[in-house]
């Protein structure tokens, strides 16, 4: 398809030397929000992963540690009555503080503070479990019990993720459309600068083909210029959020580290979109030229 002779000066072209640019502001747009996507979808795995199945259940303190101790032990015999649960364990107080810690500091560590009892619960595989009746049961028998069902919040969060990863997409559509449009003015302009020059091949004998993968090596090339600038831009900008995120408290943001297969799948968009701009280009010469000449 390509040829090492080229019978058109298109290096010489303005609007070539501006496409590389145009394309790189594209694409480090591109891997920023594919790098979105899939740290989005990462954190929406691990979460699913780590969170489905499960319950918190939370005793209110009501009077003195005894008093509480003996609620305590009715919750955890109801539990050990439902067929459902699979495990669940008590979680102590200075766990409590230590998950307190990053959201009240030092106040976490006070003794006047008053804890509830948290027991994590987790459900049997496939267990379909009716909270209601079981927070119906706790009440019953004993007072300030309330069950946070995580699978419901789960599924909110999980369903918001989903609609950012939509917009994104859509974002990279948005990209890809006008990488193309980009790609076809710009060889639709070169084709009129050397109009001339085209028909002079054509009347030696050159073929629509010949003229089309000229241009189309030419966009080849000027694409995989674009990208790898875009790339190298995007790089730095996506290890700085990385060191941002890692300054922020623990636990109010996700894991945004990017694993081996992340990079590599947006190292390979400079490639995708050097292909479009050079399929792009072929298509649009083939187009033009039928009805040129």
């Amino acid at each position: 398809m390509f040829t090492r002779r080229s019978d058109l000066p298109l290096d010489k072209d303005a609007l070539s030397r501006f496409l590389p640019w145009l394309i790189a502001f594209m694409v480090f747009l591109a891997v920023l929000a594919m790098a979105g996507m899939l740290v989005l979808d990462a954190t929406a795995q691990r979460w699913d992963k780590g969170v489905s199945g499960t319950l918190t259940v939370q005793i209110v303190p009501a009077g003195t540690r005894d008093k509480d101790d003996e609620r305590l032990q009715k919750v955890l015999l109801i539990l050990g009555e439902t067929p459902e649960v699979y495990r669940f364990e008590t979680l102590s107080d200075a766990k409590l503080m230590t998950l307190l810690e990053p959201w009240l500091g030092a106040a976490a560590g006070s003794e006047d503070l008053p804890l509830p009892r948290l027991i994590d619960v987790e459900l049997k595989p496939g267990a379909k479990l009716d909270v209601d009746k079981l927070s119906q049961r706790m009440e019953a028998r004993v007072s300030g019990v309330t069950i946070d069902d995580h699978s419901v919040w789960l599924d909110r969060l999980v369903s918001l993720i989903r609609s950012v990863e939509g917009l994104a997409s859509a974002v990279l559509v948005l990209i890809g459309l006008a990488t193309v449009g980009t790609v076809v003015f710009t060889t639709r302009t070169g084709l009129a600068i050397h109009r001339n020059a085209i028909e002079v091949l054509h009347f030696i004998g050159a073929q629509d083909s010949y003229v089309a993968s000229q241009f189309a090596s030419r966009a080849l090339t000027l694409g995989l210029k674009g990208g790898v600038i875009g790339l190298a831009l995007a790089v730095p900008a996506l290890w700085g959020i990385g060191v941002m995120s890692r300054k922020m408290e623990a636990g109010l943001l996700p894991d945004i580290t990017l694993g081996p297969v992340h990079w590599v799948a947006l190292g390979v968009l400079p490639l995708l979109v050097a292909f479009i701009a050079m399929v792009t280009a072929r298509m649009t010469v083939m187009k033009t030229l039928s009805r040129m000449l």
